[in-house]
């Protein structure tokens, strides 16, 4: 069971939801919501107390103006907030993709509410030695997106990460007719959240000083964008990055898995080779590499997917 409620913060109402009890941890995505990070939270909420919420923007938490935007600041701030008037702090934070941007921003404005930061894949793109071409490429997607071409600017968002997509997939997903409520937040992703988080650049020092810092990186991730980029803030903070099952999204791949990997993660436990091939099949051992790779990027874009499906139902 858990509890969904809202809170109203002067630029966005947030909603978040608490499942279990135990020691505190944040699920923090950008721009998934609470929903993907749903069967997680049930795996870890056996004895963990677990926070999930939508970022600024999407899903119930609305933005009094979308021209407030979607800064990793900002959401950091956002989370600060909550966890104040939870009173759970201070928590461990698990932040994925955009969503580990913002737990890296939280650890350096907000350190003292933290424990530990497990980031997972975050898109630090200005961390590479190739960064400049890759933040063409991100305003040439966002222009193709602002002029119409929906299909065309996620093909090249999917192709900049370097994840295989399906054919057929993206014209399935958007090319067809979809809710007024789906664009909306897509359009915001593209114009406010998406490049505000690639292009974040993580004040090095301010992480040394602040809370435990935890890499991760999935381990069907290799070659992927956001391995690259984890790999370079390693090699800045002079960490090792953990291994996590599955790849950018393993978290609804393998939430039992992951879940298992994450508690070893906070507490410091070593994983070897032979253990991390098999917790990563365990949730579902018979699912194809293509239908993983479907899911995965269905999660990447899960806001859309999920209000066009509403759409579709009404």
């Amino acid at each position: 069971m858990y509890a969904p409620t809202l809170i109203d913060l002067p630029e966005t109402r947030l909603h978040y939801e608490l499942r279990g009890s135990g020691p505190a941890i944040a699920l923090v995505g950008s721009p998934m919501t609470a929903e993907e990070f749903a069967p997680l939270a049930e795996a870890l909420a056996a004895d963990h107390t677990v926070l999930t919420h939508d970022p600024r923007g999407h899903g119930g938490s609305v933005l009094a103006d979308r021209s407030f935007g979607s800064t990793p600041e900002q959401r950091a701030d956002d989370l600060a907030e909550l966890v104040r008037r939870t009173g759970l702090g201070p928590v461990a934070i698990l932040g994925s993709s955009g969503g580990a941007v913002t737990a890296l921003a939280f650890a350096q404005r907000h350190p003292e509410l933290a424990t530990t930061i497990v980031a997972h894949e975050p898109p630090l793109l200005e961390l590479l030695d190739d960064r400049e071409e890759l933040r063409a490429m991100t305003d040439a997607m966002r222009r193709r997106y602002a002029d119409g071409d929906v299909v065309g600017a996620w093909g090249m968002f999917f192709e900049q990460a370097n994840i295989v997509v399906p054919d057929g997939m993206l014209e399935a997903m958007f090319g067809g007719e979809r809710s007024t409520s789906a664009l909306a937040e897509e359009a915001f992703w593209y114009a406010e959240e998406l490049p505000a988080s690639v292009r974040w650049e993580p004040d090095e020092d301010a992480l040394r000083r602040g809370p435990r810092i935890v890499l991760g990186i999935g381990e069907e991730s290799a070659g992927q964008l956001c391995e690259r980029t984890t790999e370079a803030l390693a090699a800045r903070l002079g960490l090792t990055a953990v291994r996590f099952p599955g790849d950018h999204t393993g978290f609804v791949d393998h939430p039992n898995a992951f879940a298992a990997r994450l508690k070893d993660a906070l507490l410091g436990v070593p994983v070897s080779a032979e253990l991390a091939s098999v917790t990563a099949t365990s949730d579902s051992p018979s699912e194809e590499p293509q239908a993983a790779r479907r899911r995965s990027a269905h999660v990447m874009t899960a806001r859309s997917e999920r209000s066009n499906s509403m759409n579709n139902t009404s």
